[in-house]
């Protein structure tokens, strides 16, 4: 296994971590049960390869991921760096102080190695945490009482805010953990400067949220012969990145948790010129996808309930980047999970109104019915 240094922590992390929220499970009378056993099998095999870093949350896997962490770690607690989170809802250091006592009862341990701010924006942290007696203030004091070791954030929003929110954390956040992959680029400046300031950097999603794992010889081809799997080459991607320390992979069974391990424990830099073929040929499927549909979002909202620029990104993941698979199964889900809340592509009535207000002219009702015919047979 390949280790770095954690930012300014003087800790030595493995390249691989363990994201805890997709254990194994199944259905049983249309409830989801956790495999738990199992679960806890695969985070010590990846022990056993070296994984040092543990992230969970308490809402993974139906609030359970805690308590199977808990008992995996048991008596094991010292050989590994411990992550979770706290879900702000109210600027308060209280609310936080119950939140973190909840998480330490459930994973059966007096403290956290990374505690995370869960998920924030610029406008939670300005208008939550970072008040007077709020969450941020207490969770000083408690890593000062050594309850917390080191205080965290985890990030969703514009780039530029983590930027402004490392800014006014003035020296507070030993790390943070954001999306990065090979499909979003997006946080890559925000990235490079959350290093240059001394935060570790762990990176969720190194494969897309599991997109990246579906067969893709597009993917395959930035590599021609020197990775496995689209999936593998995912990781040397996030992994290449000289200001990522942790690509945390969220494992939901044996053979990845054996696949992830052997391409950290084995990986090989990337050179100059593999490095400038790859930015090339993603920068040349990018402008591909720009060229159906940059996501603008000004043909929204469709009077028939379609959302036009979710379903085009699903054609550009089996046109552009070749993950039909995933494209297809997700095209399937339309109007069956709570984040598909929508129409797919044959409510079209062809009226033509998404088509007047888009900018780059495009022919979305002809590329809707292209779409349904190549995603939704």
């Amino acid at each position: 296994m390949q280790y770095t240094e954690f930012g300014r922590t003087g800790i030595q992390v493995a390249r691989l971590g363990f994201g805890c929220m997709r254990f194994p499970s199944r259905e049983v009378d249309g409830k989801k049960v956790f495999d738990e056993e199992e679960s806890i099998r695969m985070m010590h095999r990846a022990m056993e390869l070296g994984v040092n870093y543990f992230d969970t949350a308490p809402g993974y896997c139906e609030k359970q991921s805690e308590i199977i962490v808990g008992k995996a770690l048991k008596g094991r607690r010292d050989k590994v760096y411990l992550s979770t989170k706290y879900p702000s809802e109210e600027a308060s250091g209280d609310d936080l102080e119950r939140k973190l006592e909840t998480s330490l009862k459930k994973l059966d341990t007096d403290y956290i190695d990374f505690y995370h701010m869960w998920g924030i924006s610029l406008k939670t942290f300005v208008e939550r945490l970072d008040t007077p007696d709020g969450p941020m203030a207490r969770a000083r004091k408690l890593r000062d009482a050594g309850v917390i070791r080191h205080i965290s954030f985890s990030f969703h929003d514009a780039p530029e805010n983590m930027i402004e929110i490392i800014q006014r954390g003035e020296g507070v956040f030993a790390s943070v953990l954001c999306q990065y992959n090979l499909l979003d680029r997006a946080n890559e400046d925000a990235i490079a400067y959350a290093h240059e300031q001394g935060l570790g950097v762990t990176i969720m999603g190194p494969v897309g949220g599991g997109r990246l794992g579906a067969p893709s010889k597009v993917i395959q081809d930035l590599l021609p012969g020197k990775v496995q799997s689209s999936a593998e080459m995912a990781l040397r991607f996030v992994m290449n990145n000289r200001n990522v320390n942790i690509a945390l992979s969220g494992m939901s069974s044996m053979d990845m948790v054996e696949e992830n391990a052997a391409v950290a424990s084995n990986m090989e830099p990337l050179t100059p010129e593999e490095e400038a073929r790859i930015a090339a040929s993603l920068e040349e499927n990018r402008r591909l996808a720009d060229l159906y549909c940059t996501g603008c979002n000004y043909c929204m909202p469709c009077p028939k309930g379609i959302n036009i620029p979710e379903i085009f990104k699903m054609m550009n993941y089996h046109r552009v980047y070749g993950l039909t698979k995933f494209a297809r199964d997700n095209y399937a889900r339309i109007g069956k999970e709570p984040w598909l809340n929508f129409q797919n592509a044959a409510a079209c009535v062809q009226c033509g109104a998404c088509e007047k207000k888009c900018p780059q002219h495009l022919h979305i009702r002809e590329q809707l019915r292209a779409a349904h015919e190549a995603l939704g047979n």
